[in-house]
């Protein structure tokens, strides 16, 4: 357990104590008491509720778009909708606005005028904000919003239709009563909103205390009588845990049903643990009970397949169907739960189901804030991928040390053990370049600090790390110790500090005790927080990393192990609103302080994140939290990587090995072996587990996790140029087999293999005990290879891979090159001038095609052109390099330092026997040898060139 001092409040303390009690019970998992079920929310349940009661027959939905309320002007639809709220006929005025964006998707935004007006009243004299939160697009939206030039409206009577698109091929018909919108790409409706007549917005009205029935003398007290209607229990204050929410808004959630018309899969709405096609929630075949909830939260040693919320929300879902892939983006920072049915329809009774089709039915609600709604009408799933991250950002192009691997536990205990550390990995030749260290660095728990005892010399030991090119990882959280340290009375002192209901700065236990916690929706809060990180302020080097953990915010004694609804945060919004931003607004301060700690040395930043939001892939890569050392975890991360990567945020990985536990030696093989294929690779482990460096492991499993590690690094040319492809248009980096295959159904719902970038590497690594073999599926006709003895397979279906404790299961698909480092070094640093080989990977026809990007990998230069762009070409036995970069004024430049970076060997899988007897073969202006290696059995002929004297940064051919 970790140590920490506390204050005098034994209260306080007791809670505390109590709650730490329950982190480390290493016995049982996740406390399910502590978090909410739909049922335990009011807003859910009411929604739910409301659910059933618009399924029943007769039912009138209360929501009419008023006709002469609309309006038409630069690709924009704007109008009211009435909400009914008695049998009076009273409403209730929604304005609402529809944009037809030039990108080719579509924005629907509800808003209530009676708050937006500010023309409520607050419970509690509460000094809150009294509309509705609108500031969500401010930190998830960079761009994207330009309204279409060409899109048209035409109305009649009951419906308004607008033509967009950039050929005119996207319809919206929007109908007035009761409300709703169908969304049609090529005369198909492909999503429908409001279908059901499940949209509902709570409205603001005064709460009117009820008079208690009088008591006569002699008779008991009467039970005052329950009107028909609406559920009041949680509409004006929420008891959990034994902590009240005083909800001085009243009511305020908003909800909307979408369909999906003929999609039986649907993807995204990370972070849960459970499978890449997500189940139903209403019924069905091994449907779950509850929503999928979206509420960021300290959720340790989580459970499988389970929709329960975990550290991160990114509410974007994708619905894929045979060739068609379509998707919404819930713009909602607030408490959001997702319901999902599937209903078979059948083309006609007698069908027996044959040629039935499943149309997806989905509800959101969240518990406050606007409805906001993003649509986007593919049809492909890289087109909504692109079409999402254009409004909320492609991924960081990191720096490519962070790529590599990064050792880590809670904690290394000494500037003298991390320099141990340092020397074993390099003593037993296992790469590495990252080593962390988790909060026991600092005095006291006092973030900006070093232990005087522990860590007396942290430059010391930042310089030994740096000989070698490698870098340190210190942890940095959001709540601030409340003991008087010079940070702390500074943040009081200049009020930058989250305040709780009153108006007050918030106080709440975490690792230190009695902490504040910052509130980054700040701007003043940024700016301050930038100065701690300077050099001269926080003890460090250029190769001292971040890593922001416990940002949902984890409060030990908070509600759900969070922060109270009800506290303030800048601007007077209450934490309710912005809860699932919080995060990110963190993490978005921390990447802005590590832009520039001295002047004039601009660097990326690398800062790991638990908790995030749609947009937080701008910021650095996020982990799945506090896993736990068994099977059914390390099955569990890929699905939960790929989930991440479809919904935009592809740089996410597991911890290796588990946090929790101790790994058996299999299983940490295994889990080194499928962490060589997590976009961030990083081993991590609890402070009461054992040591478990790679070089503890003993033989054969030190030298089978060596080899998977040096596999990575041998990869990190095709890894770098995956994540340079993600951060131009969205690609995910590892890549599910309906994003690779959109027509191939066999394998939408595949999620336990996958490709890597654009490189036709197909990986299935084995995550499941005692297995020496693994059924891979093949989408395709095309030939696959074997990655390591060159093995062929052929033909669309299932295929048996061997794989005992040191094989990875990985096929290279025909027709791709793959750019490949072989010399092993102890750091991806100390490659940068390393000469390439380059894998050409023969399909049928005898072709193959790749690409290659290379930058310093550290400053941003590259957006002023100091970058290597080049793809591969190999085509009627010619090899070809072309440059695909466009020239900017840092190229010349840049492309000097790179000038004697060559090719030392080029390995071509599936060569044709012609070659057999073939010497050498033109190389540029020269030649280069070339030695030819026949079939064996069903092993693929190959054949290597050594030394073709060509410069990777220049075009050149070979020809064979």
């Amino acid at each position: 357990m970790r140590s920490f001092t506390l204050s005098s409040q034994w209260t306080a303390l007791f809670v505390l104590v109590t709650a730490l009690c329950g982190l480390f019970t290493s016995t049982v998992s996740v406390k399910y008491e502590n978090f909410k079920t739909c049922d335990q929310a009011g807003f859910c349940k009411r929604n739910r509720a409301y659910a059933d009661s618009a399924s029943v027959s007769g039912w009138e939905a209360p929501f009419k778009l008023t006709p002469e309320s609309l309006s038409w002007k630069n690709a924009q639809l704007q109008g009211t909708i009435l909400k009914t709220i008695n049998k009076d006929g009273e409403t209730v005025r929604l304005p609402i606005t529809i944009s037809f964006l030039e990108s080719g998707s579509a924005r629907v935004t509800v808003d209530e005028e009676k708050r937006q007006k500010g023309e409520i009243e607050l419970r509690h004299s509460s000094i809150a904000r009294k509309e509705r939160y609108n500031e969500a697009e401010s930190w998830a939206i960079v761009g994207g919003l330009d309204l279409s030039k060409t899109a048209t409206e035409s109305r009649d009577t009951k419906t308004s239709t607008v033509k967009y698109g950039s050929e005119g091929q996207f319809e919206a018909v929007v109908t007035f009563a009761p409300f709703g919108i169908e969304f049609k790409r090529n005369g198909v409706t492909e999503i429908k909103l409001n279908d059901r007549g499940l949209i509902n917005v709570e409205h603001w009205r005064p709460k009117v205390d009820k008079v208690e029935p009088e008591k006569k003398e002699g008779e008991e007290t009467p039970v005052p009588e329950t009107p028909a209607g609406e559920d009041e229990s949680t509409w004006w204050d929420e008891s959990f845990g034994g902590q009240t929410d005083t909800k001085p808004k009243g009511p305020e959630s908003v909800s909307l049903d979408i369909t999906f018309p003929g999609y039986e899969h649907v993807f995204g709405i990370p972070e849960h643990a459970g499978p890449l096609s997500l189940k139903q929630t209403r019924g069905g075949d091994g449907h779950h009970s509850d929503p999928y909830r979206l509420y960021n939260a300290d959720v340790f040693e989580y459970i499988m397949d389970s929709p329960m919320t975990l550290y991160g929300a990114i509410p974007f879902m994708q619905a894929h169907r045979k060739d068609s892939t379509v998707g919404v983006f819930w713009l909602n920072a607030a408490e959001t739960w997702i319901d999902i049915i599937k209903e078979k329809q059948s083309h006609n009774p007698l069908s027996l189901g044959i040629g039935s089709k499943t149309d997806t039915k989905t509800h959101w609600f969240s518990e406050s804030g606007l409805i906001d709604v993003f649509v986007f009408l593919g049809p492909t799933p890289k087109d909504v991928t692109k079409a999402y991250g254009e409004l909320t950002g492609y991924t960081q192009l990191p720096q490519e040390f962070s790529i590599a691997y990064h050792q880590c536990r809670w904690n290394y205990n000494t500037d003298e053990d991390v320099k141990d550390v340092d020397r074993k990995m390099s003593k037993h030749q296992i790469p590495y370049d990252v080593i962390w260290l988790d909060i026991e660095y600092t005095h006291e728990k006092e973030y900006f600090t070093w232990d005087p005892l522990q860590f007396p010399d942290p430059i010391g030991m930042l310089k030994q790390l740096d000989k070698s090119e490698r870098k340190l990882v210190a942890i940095i959280d959001p709540h601030i110790k409340n003991n008087g340290y010079p940070i702390v009375e500074d943040l009081k002192k200049q009020d930058l500090a989250v305040h709780n209901k009153d108006g007050q700065i918030y106080e709440g236990w975490c690792w230190p005790g009695s902490s504040h916690w910052i509130d980054c929706f700040n701007p003043a809060a940024i700016k301050w927080w930038i100065t701690l990180f300077k050099y001269d302020k926080f003890k460090s080097l250029p190769n001292l990393f971040i890593w922001n953990d416990m940002n949902e915010p984890s409060v030990f004694n908070g509600p759900e192990t969070t922060m109270p609804k009800d506290n303030l945060h800048h601007g007077k919004w209450e934490h309710r609103d912005v809860h699932n931003i919080n995060g990110m607004t963190f993490h978005n301060a921390t990447y802005q302080a590590l832009l520039e700690r001295k002047k004039g040395e601009l660097r990326r930043p690398f800062v790991l994140t638990r908790s995030f939001y749609a947009g937080s892939q701008r910021l650095g890569a996020m982990w799945t939290g506090d896993n736990q050392a068994n099977w059914d975890h390390l099955a569990a991360a890929f699905p939960m990587i790929l989930n991440n990567g479809i919904a935009g945020y592809p740089f996410a990985g597991a911890d290796v090995g588990g946090f929790f536990g101790n790994p058996e030696k299999d299983l940490l093989t295994r889990w080194y072996q499928a962490g060589a294929f997590y976009p961030f690779f990083r081993g991590h482990a609890h402070i009461d587990t054992r040591r478990r460096e790679p070089y503890l492991a003993g033989e054969p499993y030190t030298g089978i996790i060596t080899q998977a590690l040096r596999l990575r690094y041998a990869l990190l040319p095709a890894w770098y140029t995956a994540f340079h492809e993600a951060s131009v248009d969205g690609t995910p980096i590892i890549r599910p087999h309906y994003f690779e295959y959109p027509g191939d159904e066999a394998g939408f719902a595949v999620d336990d293999q996958f490709f890597v970038g654009s490189t036709g590497l197909l990986a299935k690594p084995v995550v499941k005990e005692g297995a020496d073999s693994v059924d891979i599926y093949l989408p395709d006709e095309e030939i696959y290879y074997d990655y390591f003895n060159y093995e062929n397979y052929t033909g669309r279906g299932s295929k048996t891979i061997s794989a005992p404790l040191e094989k990875i299961p990985l096929l290279m698909q025909g027709g791709h090159v793959i750019p490949r480092k072989d010399r092993p070094r102890r750091s991806s640093g100390l490659m940068k001038w390393d000469p390439y080989t380059l894998i050409i990977v023969l399909n049928k026809a005898g072709t193959a095609k790749g690409e290659l990007y290379v930058d310093d990998g550290e400053t941003f230069d590259y957006q002023s052109g100091a970058y290597i762009h080049r793809t591969f070409s190999f085509e009627n036995g010619v090899l070809s390099s072309t440059d695909i970069a466009s020239k900017g004024k840092l190229t010349d430049k840049y492309l000097k330092t790179m000038k004697n970076v060559g090719v030392e060997r080029i390995i071509i899988v599936g060569a044709p026997k012609s070659w057999d007897g073939k010497k050498t073969v033109k190389a540029g202006k020269g030649e280069a040898q070339i030695e030819f290696h026949a079939e064996e059995e069903n092993k693929a002929a190959w054949a290597v060139v050594k030394n073709p004297k060509v410069a990777i940064g220049e075009d050149w051919k070979i020809e064979f």
